[in-house]
Protein backbone atom coordinates (compact mmCIF):
# COMPACT_ATOMS: atom_id res chain seq x y z
CA UNK A 1 0.00 0.00 0.00
CA UNK A 2 0.75 3.48 -0.62
CA UNK A 3 2.13 5.90 1.62
CA UNK A 4 2.64 9.14 1.86
CA UNK A 5 6.98 8.75 1.51
CA UNK A 6 6.06 6.69 -1.91
CA UNK A 7 3.74 10.34 -3.35
CA UNK A 8 7.13 12.23 -2.42
CA UNK A 9 9.22 10.38 -4.23
CA UNK A 10 7.51 9.99 -7.57
CA UNK A 11 6.30 13.53 -7.59
CA UNK A 12 9.67 15.21 -6.57
CA UNK A 13 8.62 17.06 -3.11
CA UNK A 14 9.37 16.59 0.07
CA UNK A 15 7.18 14.78 2.59
CA UNK A 16 6.24 17.25 4.59
CA UNK A 17 4.84 18.98 1.01
CA UNK A 18 3.09 16.03 0.72
CA UNK A 19 1.49 16.27 3.61
CA UNK A 20 0.11 20.21 3.43
CA UNK A 21 -0.96 19.54 0.16
CA UNK A 22 -2.82 16.63 1.59
CA UNK A 23 -4.23 19.00 4.98
CA UNK A 24 -3.29 22.77 3.49
CA UNK A 25 -4.09 22.67 -0.73
CA UNK A 26 -4.43 26.22 -0.14
CA UNK A 27 -0.51 26.95 1.01
CA UNK A 28 0.66 24.83 -1.90
CA UNK A 29 1.43 26.40 -5.45
CA UNK A 30 -0.87 25.10 -7.73
CA UNK A 31 1.90 23.40 -9.77
CA UNK A 32 3.12 21.53 -7.06
CA UNK A 33 -0.38 20.51 -5.42
CA UNK A 34 -1.00 18.64 -9.34
CA UNK A 35 2.48 17.26 -8.79
CA UNK A 36 1.03 15.43 -5.90
CA UNK A 37 -2.12 15.31 -6.85
CA UNK A 38 -0.98 13.14 -9.74
CA UNK A 39 1.21 11.07 -8.07
CA UNK A 40 -1.42 10.46 -5.97
CA UNK A 41 -3.76 9.31 -8.43
CA UNK A 42 -1.09 7.08 -10.04
CA UNK A 43 -0.45 5.16 -6.73
CA UNK A 44 -4.06 5.04 -6.20
CA UNK A 45 -3.61 6.56 -2.30
CA UNK A 46 -6.42 6.64 -0.23
CA UNK A 47 -5.58 9.21 3.11
CA UNK A 48 -5.77 6.89 5.79
CA UNK A 49 -9.36 7.42 7.46
CA UNK A 50 -8.07 7.82 11.12
CA UNK A 51 -7.19 11.56 9.73
CA UNK A 52 -10.81 12.57 9.30
CA UNK A 53 -11.33 11.15 13.01
CA UNK A 54 -9.55 14.38 14.55
CA UNK A 55 -12.77 16.58 13.25
CA UNK A 56 -14.91 13.16 13.87
CA UNK A 57 -15.02 10.92 16.63
CA UNK A 58 -11.47 12.37 18.34
CA UNK A 59 -10.89 15.06 20.96
CA UNK A 60 -9.43 17.62 18.65
CA UNK A 61 -7.35 18.50 21.24
CA UNK A 62 -3.12 17.75 21.78
CA UNK A 63 -1.05 18.52 24.80
CA UNK A 64 2.09 20.33 25.11
CA UNK A 65 3.99 19.25 28.18
CA UNK A 66 6.76 21.30 29.65
CA UNK A 67 8.86 21.40 32.81
CA UNK A 68 7.55 24.69 33.50
CA UNK A 69 6.33 28.13 32.04
CA UNK A 70 9.53 30.48 33.44
CA UNK A 71 11.32 29.98 30.36
CA UNK A 72 10.52 32.38 26.71
CA UNK A 73 12.25 29.40 24.61
CA UNK A 74 9.22 27.25 26.17
CA UNK A 75 6.88 30.17 25.15
CA UNK A 76 7.76 30.48 21.88
CA UNK A 77 7.34 26.68 21.45
CA UNK A 78 4.05 27.02 22.81
CA UNK A 79 2.85 29.72 20.60
CA UNK A 80 4.06 27.67 17.64
CA UNK A 81 1.87 24.69 18.39
CA UNK A 82 -0.87 27.10 19.05
CA UNK A 83 -0.53 28.82 15.24
CA UNK A 84 -1.02 25.69 13.46
CA UNK A 85 -3.46 24.02 15.71
CA UNK A 86 -6.03 26.96 15.67
CA UNK A 87 -5.49 26.58 11.71
CA UNK A 88 -6.74 23.23 12.04
CA UNK A 89 -9.67 23.89 14.22
CA UNK A 90 -7.81 21.63 17.24
CA UNK A 91 -7.38 22.75 21.23
CA UNK A 92 -4.07 23.04 23.12
CA UNK A 93 -3.41 21.97 26.44
CA UNK A 94 -0.99 22.86 28.40
CA UNK A 95 0.62 20.18 31.03
CA UNK A 96 3.22 21.08 33.53
CA UNK A 97 5.53 17.97 34.01
CA UNK A 98 8.18 19.96 36.56
CA UNK A 99 10.63 17.73 35.59
CA UNK A 100 9.08 14.57 37.43
CA UNK A 101 8.27 11.22 34.84
CA UNK A 102 5.15 10.37 36.79
CA UNK A 103 4.07 13.58 35.89
CA UNK A 104 4.50 13.37 32.38
CA UNK A 105 3.46 9.77 32.14
CA UNK A 106 0.09 11.34 34.00
CA UNK A 107 -0.71 13.88 30.98
CA UNK A 108 0.23 11.03 28.18
CA UNK A 109 -2.78 9.10 30.24
CA UNK A 110 -4.95 11.80 28.65
CA UNK A 111 -4.10 10.38 24.76
CA UNK A 112 -4.54 6.82 25.89
CA UNK A 113 -7.81 7.07 27.65
CA UNK A 114 -8.94 9.50 23.92
CA UNK A 115 -9.25 12.86 26.31
CA UNK A 116 -6.49 14.16 23.60
CA UNK A 117 -5.01 12.66 20.27
CA UNK A 118 -1.49 13.58 21.12
CA UNK A 119 0.97 15.14 23.05
CA UNK A 120 3.92 17.40 22.12
CA UNK A 121 6.86 16.82 24.77
CA UNK A 122 9.78 19.36 25.42
CA UNK A 123 11.16 17.60 28.26
CA UNK A 124 14.32 16.48 30.53
CA UNK A 125 11.93 13.16 30.36
CA UNK A 126 10.34 10.41 27.62
CA UNK A 127 7.15 9.05 28.14
CA UNK A 128 7.46 6.09 29.17
CA UNK A 129 4.75 5.05 26.52
CA UNK A 130 7.44 5.32 24.03
CA UNK A 131 10.27 3.77 25.94
CA UNK A 132 7.83 0.34 26.60
CA UNK A 133 6.39 0.27 23.70
CA UNK A 134 7.01 -3.20 21.92
CA UNK A 135 4.04 -3.16 19.06
CA UNK A 136 6.43 -1.53 16.18
CA UNK A 137 4.22 1.37 15.63
CA UNK A 138 4.63 4.97 16.31
CA UNK A 139 2.48 6.78 18.76
CA UNK A 140 1.05 10.07 18.52
CA UNK A 141 3.71 11.77 20.11
CA UNK A 142 6.05 14.20 18.72
CA UNK A 143 9.44 14.98 20.93
CA UNK A 144 11.34 18.42 20.46
CA UNK A 145 14.63 19.45 21.44
CA UNK A 146 15.27 16.70 23.45
CA UNK A 147 15.60 13.20 21.83
CA UNK A 148 17.37 9.51 21.53
CA UNK A 149 18.12 7.97 17.77
CA UNK A 150 17.21 4.75 18.84
CA UNK A 151 12.91 5.57 19.83
CA UNK A 152 10.45 5.13 17.48
CA UNK A 153 8.84 8.62 18.00
CA UNK A 154 8.87 11.57 15.20
CA UNK A 155 10.85 14.67 16.69
CA UNK A 156 12.40 18.58 15.50
CA UNK A 157 15.63 19.67 17.37
CA UNK A 158 18.28 22.08 16.46
CA UNK A 159 21.67 20.64 15.46
CA UNK A 160 23.04 21.91 19.06
CA UNK A 161 26.22 20.63 18.64
CA UNK A 162 26.79 23.01 15.28
CA UNK A 163 25.45 26.11 17.27
CA UNK A 164 27.50 26.03 20.16
CA UNK A 165 30.62 25.33 17.51
CA UNK A 166 29.75 27.77 15.37
CA UNK A 167 29.78 30.68 18.34
CA UNK A 168 32.66 29.35 19.24
CA UNK A 169 33.93 29.94 15.84
CA UNK A 170 32.56 33.13 15.69
CA UNK A 171 34.48 34.73 19.01
CA UNK A 172 37.63 33.21 17.76
CA UNK A 173 37.01 34.95 14.20
CA UNK A 174 37.51 37.75 16.32
CA UNK A 175 40.79 36.74 18.31
CA UNK A 176 39.58 35.21 21.46
CA UNK A 177 41.53 32.35 22.53
CA UNK A 178 40.50 32.06 26.40
CA UNK A 179 36.34 31.64 25.82
CA UNK A 180 34.18 30.84 29.08
CA UNK A 181 30.95 28.75 28.53
CA UNK A 182 28.27 28.90 31.35
CA UNK A 183 25.64 25.57 29.99
CA UNK A 184 22.26 25.12 30.97
CA UNK A 185 20.77 22.01 32.69
CA UNK A 186 23.51 19.11 31.76
CA UNK A 187 20.31 16.73 32.63
CA UNK A 188 19.06 17.59 28.91
CA UNK A 189 20.81 15.98 25.90
CA UNK A 190 20.30 19.49 24.35
CA UNK A 191 22.58 21.15 26.79
CA UNK A 192 24.99 17.70 26.50
CA UNK A 193 25.12 18.49 22.83
CA UNK A 194 25.78 22.18 23.17
CA UNK A 195 28.76 21.35 25.87
CA UNK A 196 29.87 18.59 22.96
CA UNK A 197 29.89 21.46 20.38
CA UNK A 198 31.85 24.19 22.68
CA UNK A 199 34.55 21.57 22.91
CA UNK A 200 34.29 20.75 19.38
CA UNK A 201 34.51 24.79 18.70
CA UNK A 202 37.34 24.97 20.67
CA UNK A 203 39.39 21.76 18.73
CA UNK A 204 38.55 23.00 15.37
CA UNK A 205 40.66 26.24 15.99
CA UNK A 206 43.73 24.28 17.77
CA UNK A 207 42.59 25.78 21.25
CA UNK A 208 42.97 23.87 24.59
CA UNK A 209 39.90 22.99 26.91
CA UNK A 210 40.04 24.87 30.05
CA UNK A 211 37.57 23.27 32.05
CA UNK A 212 37.98 25.51 34.89
CA UNK A 213 36.17 27.96 32.66
CA UNK A 214 32.81 26.08 32.54
CA UNK A 215 30.11 26.87 34.74
CA UNK A 216 26.18 26.45 34.48
CA UNK A 217 22.98 25.44 36.19
CA UNK A 218 19.76 25.80 34.52
CA UNK A 219 18.18 28.02 31.83
CA UNK A 220 17.64 31.38 33.92
CA UNK A 221 18.88 34.25 34.40
CA UNK A 222 19.75 33.74 38.04
CA UNK A 223 22.40 30.93 36.80
CA UNK A 224 24.35 33.69 34.30
CA UNK A 225 24.61 35.92 37.60
CA UNK A 226 25.98 32.92 39.98
CA UNK A 227 28.42 31.12 37.10
CA UNK A 228 29.70 34.81 36.06
CA UNK A 229 30.56 35.66 39.31
CA UNK A 230 31.89 32.42 40.15
CA UNK A 231 34.16 32.20 36.92
CA UNK A 232 35.67 36.21 37.84
CA UNK A 233 36.42 34.78 41.61
CA UNK A 234 38.46 31.73 39.82
CA UNK A 235 40.84 34.04 38.84
CA UNK A 236 41.08 32.14 35.38
CA UNK A 237 41.53 33.98 32.43
CA UNK A 238 39.11 34.98 29.44
CA UNK A 239 38.11 37.15 27.38
CA UNK A 240 34.66 35.89 26.13
CA UNK A 241 31.66 33.74 27.58
CA UNK A 242 29.38 31.72 25.21
CA UNK A 243 26.57 31.29 26.77
CA UNK A 244 23.44 28.44 26.31
CA UNK A 245 20.77 30.74 26.27
CA UNK A 246 20.00 34.19 26.06
CA UNK A 247 18.47 35.06 29.72
CA UNK A 248 22.20 33.35 30.63
CA UNK A 249 23.83 36.01 29.18
CA UNK A 250 21.71 38.94 30.07
CA UNK A 251 22.46 37.76 33.72
CA UNK A 252 26.25 37.18 32.58
CA UNK A 253 25.84 40.81 31.46
CA UNK A 254 24.51 41.88 34.48
CA UNK A 255 27.53 40.54 37.15
CA UNK A 256 30.43 41.63 34.64
CA UNK A 257 29.05 45.67 35.16
CA UNK A 258 28.86 44.38 38.56
CA UNK A 259 31.80 43.79 38.89
CA UNK A 260 33.44 47.22 36.80
CA UNK A 261 33.84 44.66 33.53
CA UNK A 262 32.60 46.48 30.35
CA UNK A 263 30.45 44.35 27.34
CA UNK A 264 32.26 43.99 24.58
CA UNK A 265 35.70 46.03 25.83
CA UNK A 266 36.96 43.71 28.80
CA UNK A 267 34.48 41.09 27.84
CA UNK A 268 32.46 39.50 24.82
CA UNK A 269 29.21 37.90 25.89
CA UNK A 270 27.24 35.58 23.06
CA UNK A 271 23.38 34.18 23.92
CA UNK A 272 21.45 31.43 22.08
CA UNK A 273 17.72 31.89 21.49
CA UNK A 274 17.42 35.09 20.23
CA UNK A 275 14.72 36.03 22.32
CA UNK A 276 12.93 39.55 21.89
CA UNK A 277 14.68 40.74 25.05
CA UNK A 278 18.09 40.23 23.30
CA UNK A 279 18.38 43.18 21.63
CA UNK A 280 17.06 45.95 24.16
CA UNK A 281 19.95 44.57 26.36
CA UNK A 282 22.57 47.06 27.39
CA UNK A 283 24.42 46.58 25.00
CA UNK A 284 22.17 44.81 22.95
CA UNK A 285 23.01 40.84 22.61
CA UNK A 286 24.86 38.91 19.68
CA UNK A 287 23.32 35.86 19.85
CA UNK A 288 22.69 31.88 17.94
CA UNK A 289 18.67 32.71 16.54
CA UNK A 290 16.76 29.44 17.22
CA UNK A 291 13.21 29.82 16.84
CA UNK A 292 11.27 28.18 19.04
CA UNK A 293 8.21 29.22 17.86
CA UNK A 294 9.42 26.88 14.29
CA UNK A 295 9.86 24.09 16.77
CA UNK A 296 6.38 24.32 17.98
CA UNK A 297 4.36 24.66 14.49
CA UNK A 298 6.84 21.46 12.85
CA UNK A 299 6.20 19.68 15.66
CA UNK A 300 2.19 20.43 15.40
CA UNK A 301 2.69 19.73 11.62
CA UNK A 302 4.39 15.98 12.37
CA UNK A 303 1.51 15.47 14.99
CA UNK A 304 -1.18 16.12 12.03
CA UNK A 305 0.57 13.70 9.84
CA UNK A 306 0.77 11.23 12.24
CA UNK A 307 -2.93 11.00 11.65
CA UNK A 308 -2.84 11.08 7.78
CA UNK A 309 0.19 8.50 7.74
CA UNK A 310 2.06 7.54 11.03
CA UNK A 311 4.56 5.88 9.81
CA UNK A 312 5.94 8.28 6.89
CA UNK A 313 5.36 11.15 10.18
CA UNK A 314 8.09 9.30 12.04
CA UNK A 315 10.71 11.45 11.01
CA UNK A 316 13.43 13.80 12.29
CA UNK A 317 13.39 17.67 11.32
CA UNK A 318 16.22 19.51 11.83
CA UNK A 319 15.87 23.16 12.11
CA UNK A 320 18.30 25.72 10.75
CA UNK A 321 20.00 28.33 13.24
CA UNK A 322 21.52 31.88 12.49
CA UNK A 323 24.31 34.16 14.09
CA UNK A 324 22.41 37.35 14.81
CA UNK A 325 25.83 39.99 15.66
CA UNK A 326 25.04 42.84 17.99
CA UNK A 327 26.79 45.14 20.40
CA UNK A 328 28.12 42.70 23.24
CA UNK A 329 30.85 40.91 21.15
CA UNK A 330 34.04 42.69 19.62
CA UNK A 331 37.08 42.34 18.47
CA UNK A 332 39.77 41.73 20.98
CA UNK A 333 42.06 44.33 21.29
CA UNK A 334 46.06 43.76 20.88
CA UNK A 335 47.86 42.83 23.62
CA UNK A 336 44.68 41.23 25.47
Amino acid sequence: MANIKDIAELAGVSIATVSRTLREPHKVKPATSKKVNEAIEKLSYKTNLVASSLRKQKADAVIVAVPDLHNSFIAGLVQGVENVARENGIKVMLGVTEGKQELLDRHYEMVAGKQADGMIVLDVNTPSAIINNASGKPLPIVLTCEYEATLLCPRVRFDNIEVAAGAVSYLVSLGHKDVAYISGSRTLRMSRDRQSGFRLGLRRAGLTVNESIIAGGDYRIETGVEATQALIESGEKFTAIVCESDEIALGAIHTLAEAGLKVPDDISVLGMDNIRFAQYGNPSLTTIALKSSQVGEQAMRLLLDYYLDAEAANREIILPHQLIKRKSTAQLPSGK
